[in-house]
Parts: C-alpha cells; structure tokens; sequence
C-alpha cells in the first residue's frame, strides 16, 4: 500500500470520531462535514514525518478549525444548531460517571446551552469534558495557558450544568488583587507586586504579545514583579469572559488582555493575549469606581 492510500485509511478510521468532536463544537452537520474535510486537505499538505499521533493531531486540527469558524460566526452574528433526536446525538462518554454527571445535559438540551459559550469556552468544554484532551493540549488549540484553559472549561461545565455564576464575593475579592496589582506596577512598587503574586507564577505572553511588549515567557513572583515594574500605566480592570482580568488600550484601540488565573489571594497565571483574531474572541467588560 502506497503512502497516500495508508493517509486516506487512516483518516477514514478517524473520520466519525472527528465528526462527532466537530458537531459537538459547530452544533452543525453540515459544518462539521466541512470542518472535517479541512482536516483532511491540511493533512494532505502536511509533513506526516513529524506527526506521532495521527489521531490526536487530527482532533487538534479540528479543533482549531471549528474555532477558527466560531469565531467567523460570533462576528457575523450567526448561530446554526442543528436540533436532531436525541438517538442522533452521541453519547458524551462511555465512562458511567461521566454520563451520569451530565445526565441532564445530554441531546438537545446540550447544544442549546453550548450556544450560549465563548468559542474558547465551547472549544475547552468540548475537548476536556467530552473527548478527555488534556489541558495542555487544550491550551495550544485556544491560544491560552493550560491554567486558563482550565477556567474557561470549569466556568464552561458550571453553566452546562446550570449552576450560579461566580459569587459576587469572589469577584470582589480577585478585583481587588488586580487593582492592587495595577497600583503596585504604575508605582514601580516591587514589594507590593511580588506581594499579590503567587511564588510560582508564571506570565505567558502569546507571539503577538510577545513582539508588542519585547517580552518573554516568565516564572516565578520575583521575575515577573520586575517585568511590571513601572508598567501598566493604561491597562484597566475588567471583566475578561466572565473572570477578572486586565485590559490594555493603545490609541484607543483594545490591544492587550491579561487573563488572570488565581491561587488563593494571589495571581497565580497571567496570559498576555494579542493576537487579534483571540482578541476577537474574548468578551470583556471595563470595571469602573
């Protein structure tokens, strides 16, 4: 069997698996199909030699892809959802904990509520809830860190699941540690910044943060207190998809997100985010007074 017959049977072997992780995500079957077959050309062009797991790369392919659609849709304002029998629908899992856990949320009722996510939490929920990819992996499909990946899964599933949104007092409480981080870096405090920042934080900016800001991934408190020090002189507090975050504006024109995950009292992660079509993606909302 020549090498281009072996790629097409083992894509055929994935193909109903990567159908149904496309539907789950599209809520189409129709662009599902086309998700599917994108995965297909970009696999004909791509170098097999440095694919290990032809499965797994082909769900992250996917994955983007669907994200890549979500994103198209939001800014269209368009939502398709095909509404088929619940027969129709695979089941989220076969492990019986799992179904039992969303029991409730299985068929029709599902794609309803998925609609109602961000594309990065549609995508997180989707790949970690439903299909067991890890939060790593997660991560480099959505363009966050495998932290926010795993908030944006949680807060995902908590809606999914029909439970309140974060407590006020929570909110409150990670307010309060990014405005006193935001003081802290304008005034140059370095004390007060490793202060509000976990011991093994880390600071992860995307390419395009990267080339923005001249920095580089960091870990731990103290290098990363110098990184801000004497920063974020236009960054404002907000609600970044529905979890305190920072936004930055440059000629008024939204060029930065810092998406803040927290340990306890302190910023355990913060993910510099802007690459436009993530910027995009993200649903913010300036915090005032």
């Amino acid at each position: 069997m020549d090498e281009k017959n072996w790629l097409a049977d083992e894509f055929e072997a994935n193909r109903e698996h990567l159908r149904v992780v496309a539907f789950r995500m599209l809520g189409s079957r129709a662009e599902a199909e086309d998700a599917v077959q994108e995965a297909w050309l970009r696999l004909t062009r791509s170098d097999r030699g440095s694919v290990d797991n032809l499965g797994g790369w082909l769900t992250t392919v996917v994955a983007r892809i669907c994200l890549d659609m979500l994103r198209s849709r939001k800014t269209r304002r368009e939502e398709p959802l095909d509404l088929p029998a619940h027969g129709a629908i695979v089941d989220i899992a076969s492990n019986p904990e799992r179904e039992a856990a969303f029991a409730d949320s299985v068929g029709i009722a599902l794609l309803v509520v998925l609609q109602t996510l961000s594309p990065a939490e549609r995508v997180a929920f989707v790949l970690h809830d439903m299909f067991d990819l890890p939060f790593e992996e997660i991560a480099a499909v959505i363009g966050r860190s495998a932290a926010a990946a795993r908030q944006l899964a949680s807060r995902a599933r908590r809606r999914v699941q029909g439970q309140p949104e974060t407590p006020d007092v929570d909110l409150a409480r990670k307010r309060s540690i990014a405005e006193a981080f935001l003081i802290a870096s304008r005034n140059g405090d370095l004390e007060g910044l490793i202060a509000v920042l976990a011991p093994d934080a880390v600071f992860l900016p995307d390419a395009a943060a990267t080339r923005l800001g001249n920095v580089v991934p960091l870990r731990g408190a103290g290098v990363i207190a110098e990184s801000f020090k004497g920063r974020a002189t236009s960054a404002k507090v907000a609600l970044v998809d529905g979890e305190i975050g920072l936004v930055v504006f440059i000629e008024g024109q939204l060029r930065v997100v810092l998406a803040l995950s927290f340990d306890g009292d302190r910023i355990s992660t913060v993910d510099a985010i802007a690459d436009p079509g993530h910027l995009r993606d993200i649903g913010y909302s300036i915090l005032e007074g």
